[in-house]
């Protein structure tokens, strides 16, 4: 068990402060922008939840090449490998055309959240400048995911943490204005990430020539066309897996679009329970990715045994750390507020939200390692399905019936955004349990026919 944990870790610590340090970019815009102005912090919260429905959606497509590398590393077979990331390559180009047109144009999904004037100018302009950086974004995602899959996180890592050492001072300049520059507030540190995006996209093309441990793929000595086989093994794993990641994040967006309407103190309560919540995933997402390369490895190298272990593992120590993490946040709510907003209203409004989150978190932990356990096995299908039924029907059905008090019946505590959060939870308990269900039973049954 022990040797199983140190191998975890060894590969989770990297993804740790690598996904920490893009989150953060998330947690600063929301800091600093939070002192620009209310009407900018909603519209961020706003936008950066349609853009994330965006991202994460199609670069979960494009995550389908770990658990293929991983396996074809596992198995010794190089060649292979590089063959997958140059298709993977024309399947992000593809993905980018869908994408920059929904974010160019978000009229459509900010009509659902019915806000003023103001802030649909002022999220609008938050989107089309994001919408410029994300074909950057997806072929950092390839890189990233190609790195993961060899076991090579710290690579990643690296160009995470030099990004975040810059976004500070850009943010600076371009919210705040200077140096000739105008105060450009929410829509400013939009144009910064997009920047360092294109920045990270770069050094990793970079890393893919220059770095030994790529040099027996190959992967830009020779050209290739989009194969059709390929492509289609490659969607029909990342399609279930970019749907997964899209009824993951759009539950949380369509929070966001629902609670706009009661009103921008309300919203910005909620950014901040959602900042927060963000923050605390990463650490139970590192440990998924980590026993996901993990466990791939070992079953393309025929070890189905241990590969189960691997699994088991890997969930058991991400809610283990999740209870701490639940617990250290409950007690300290008042004080983690107040690092986000001074502002005694937004500070009221994120407070029961905020204590729901160190709940949902354990359940978070749970259901994130488990899925990511079974992409190993490239299993997509039906945890793709327990995600629509409890994260869409349960979680956001659920909390629309709360959050709006639609049956006339429920308690004043329970509406309102504490309603929709309050759902969410409860469609966290039903996927994880679910996943955790069907996880057992697909690696009994691998580990059976490897016998």
């Amino acid at each position: 068990m022990f040797n199983d944990l140190r191998r975890i870790a060894g590969l989770a610590w990297p993804v740790l402060i690598g996904q920490l340090a893009i989150i953060a970019f998330g947690v600063i815009d929301t800091a600093m922008v939070g002192r620009y102005s209310a009407l900018d912090l909603a519209a961020l919260g706003l936008g950066s939840s349609i853009y994330i429905s965006v991202y994460i959606g199609l670069t979960g497509i494009l995550t389908a090449l770990q658990p293929v590398a991983a396996q074809l590393y596992g198995a010794r077979r190089d060649l292979e490998i590089g063959e997958e990331v140059r298709q993977a390559l024309w399947l992000g180009l593809a993905l980018v055309v869908i994408g920059f047109a929904i974010l160019y144009f978000p009229g459509p999904l900010l009509d659902l959240a019915h806000p003023s004037a103001a802030l649909h100018e002022r999220t609008a302009s938050y989107l089309r400048l994001l919408s410029f950086g994300l074909p950057a974004s997806l072929a950092f995602r390839v890189y990233s995911s190609l790195a993961n899959a060899v076991g090579r996180p710290r690579l990643v890592m690296i160009l995470q943490v030099g990004a975040l050492a810059l976004k500070v001072p850009l943010n600076q300049w371009l919210i705040f204005g200077g140096l000739g520059v105008p105060a450009l507030g929410g829509p400013g540190c939009a144009l910064a990430s997009t920047a360092l995006n294109w920045a990270l996209a770069a050094f990793a093309v970079l890393a893919l020539t220059r770095v030994d441990v790529f040099a027996p793929f190959e992967i830009f000595k020779r050209f290739c066309w989009p194969q059709w086989k390929r492509q289609a093994e490659l969607l029909k794993l990342g399609i279930p897996m970019g749907l997964s990641y899209l009824i993951e994040v759009t539950s949380y967006t369509f929070m966001a679009l629902f609670i706009a309407r009661f009103g921008t103190t309300t919203l910005a309560g909620h950014q901040i329970a959602g900042n927060l919540g963000a923050v605390l995933y990463m650490t139970p997402l590192s440990i998924g990715i980590a026993t996901s390369t993990l466990v791939a490895q070992a079953l393309g190298a025929q070890r189905a045994a241990q590969a189960r272990r691997l699994a088991r593992h890997g969930i058991a120590t991400a809610v283990v750390i999740a209870c701490g993490y639940s617990a250290i946040v409950f007690a300290l709510r008042p004080l983690i507020i107040g690092g986000y907003t001074p502002d005694p209203a937004v500070s009221l409004a994120a407070m029961p939200l905020v204590a729901i989150v160190a709940l949902y978190h354990v359940f978070d932990a749970l259901q994130v390692t488990t899925a990511f356990a079974l992409r190993a096995y490239k299993v997509v299908v039906v945890p793709t399905v327990i995600y629509a039924v409890a994260l869409w029907g349960v979680g956001l059905g659920g909390g629309y019936l709360l959050g709006f008090d639609v049956i006339g019946a429920t308690p004043s505590w329970m509406t309102g955004a504490r309603g929709f959060w309050i759902a969410n939870t409860a469609s966290l308990v039903i996927a994880g349990a679910g996943l955790a269900v069907y996880l057992a039973r697909i690696s009994a049954r691998r580990e059976r026919a490897a016998d």
